[in-house]
């Protein structure tokens, strides 16, 4: 009977052993199946929480790389220092004589052009005068509108505006002072200037510098506007 009872005492141990290590490997198994389910429970909200954002990256077609486009409120204002200005359309009419002064952006970057660009007639005395802001000139049938467009300027395109002065004496004057010779121009803003000659080809001479009746100043400009808005 010892040795019955002894080897009961001895194999029961045992029994429990291989229970309790199944139950061990049961448990860790059941806690292991319980992270990994969290784990990707937290994964999937964090993904939805947080979606990626798309960069604007360049892109690539024919070996020609594009950039993004800019959004319009991004873009400065045209400096002088990337534009390169002419006068074009030149002529004179009804007793005016004019032409349309031309600014191109020259730059590799795209700009805008708003309102009254800063004109100043030279004489070759050196004589300075301010051309006027006009409001409406026969020449170039240009009309001011408020506000005033906003033109941008992409590389190599151009925005315009109109120059003009009369060309013949006012009242009882026998002619009129020396004409321009030279025109200072500044960008709307006065962002830096360029020096010009004043000929104008059309007309066969110089922006006049011909004054009214009161002894004020003719030369005028109107603001930035496009070429599809004046007669060409």
């Amino acid at each position: 009977m010892r040795f019955k009872v002894g080897r009961e005492s001895q194999a029961r141990p045992a029994v429990g052993q291989r229970l309790a290590i199944a139950g061990t490997r049961g448990r860790a198994a059941t806690v292991g199946a319980l992270a990994v389910a969290a784990c990707g429970l937290a994964v999937t909200a964090c993904g939805n929480q947080n979606p990626p954002q798309a960069a604007p990256f360049a892109r690539t077609t024919g070996g020609v790389t594009t950039a993004p486009s800019l959004p319009s409120s991004s873009i400065e204002s045209c400096v002088a220092s990337q534009l390169k200005v002419s006068i074009s359309n030149s002529g004179a009419l009804a007793g005016q004589a004019g032409g349309y002064l031309r600014f191109t952006n020259d730059s590799p970057t795209p700009c805008r052009m708003t309102g009254w660009p800063v004109v100043t007639g030279l004489t070759a005395a050196g004589t300075a005068t301010l051309l006027q802001h006009a409001q409406s000139t026969m020449f170039g049938a240009w009309r001011y509108t408020a506000p005033p467009p906003v033109v941008t300027l992409q590389p190599g395109d151009s925005a315009y505006a109109v120059i003009v002065a009369d060309d013949q004496p006012a009242g009882g004057q026998g002619r009129c002072p020396a004409p321009y010779v030279r025109l200072r121009v500044s960008p709307p803003g006065g962002s830096g200037s360029v020096v010009i000659s004043a000929w104008l080809p059309g007309a066969g001479s110089y922006l006049p510098a011909c004054t009214s009746v009161n002894g004020s100043a003719t030369a005028e400009t109107s603001t930035i506007t496009t070429l599809s808005n004046l007669p060409h």
